[in-house]
């Protein structure tokens, strides 16, 4: 059975609970409900479960070390796990994305994201798959106040379809591949119901 850690990425407490930056562990969340699990083991300083999809094991890691601090959470999960950075798939909010779309993607670079900068520094790659939640631009152009701000009601029902659209994509990925996932769901948009 193969081990792959899906790595949600957010920032711990309930301040920032309902922040579009959060939307990694919201997936997260998401995820582990629908296979009967929950992400509550303390562990590689942060919060874990387990779940399967066929002959896939998946460890949920919800780094607890804040988000400009995640890579120090998941390099401990992979060197205990003894995985490569090719078996990571990391969660996270992208501004580049709009609301509605989730897209994966192999590799790249951090695009500003100080999570996957941190994962970048301290695995010494960029070499892992990410699944891109698109949170959108600020339109009064304040990054900081955007990504923290909390999900408004409205969007919060787009996430829910989001985040279904997600585990499709995965459970895609897993059996039938990267390529095959990407071209059935990159240009899916989760705005409408």
């Amino acid at each position: 059975m193969n081990t792959t850690i899906v790595a949600g990425l957010g920032n711990p407490g309930p301040t920032y609970q309902w922040t579009r930056h959060n939307a990694g562990f919201l997936f997260l969340d998401s995820l582990a409900e629908t296979a009967g699990s929950s992400i509550t083991k303390k562990n590689f300083s942060g919060f874990t479960g387990e779940m399967s999809f066929g002959d896939e094991r998946l460890i949920l890691l919800k780094p607890q070390t804040f988000m400009n601090l995640s890579g120090k959470s998941i390099v401990q999960a992979l060197q205990f796990h003894k995985l490569p950075p090719s078996r990571l798939i990391v969660v996270h909010d992208e501004l580049d994305l709009p609301v509605g779309a989730i897209r994966l993607k192999n590799g790249g670079g951090h695009g500003g994201h100080n999570g996957l900068r941190s994962i970048m520094e301290l695995t010494g790659t960029g070499d892992f798959i990410r699944l891109r939640i698109g949170i959108g631009k600020s339109p009064f152009g304040d990054t900081t106040g955007h990504v923290l701000g909390k999900i408004p009601p409205d969007q919060m029902e787009v996430l829910a379809r989001v985040c279904k659209g997600g585990r499709e994509m995965l459970e895609v990925m897993l059996s039938e591949g990267l390529p095959k996932s990407m071209s059935l769901f990159n240009n899916k948009n989760y705005l409408e119901g």
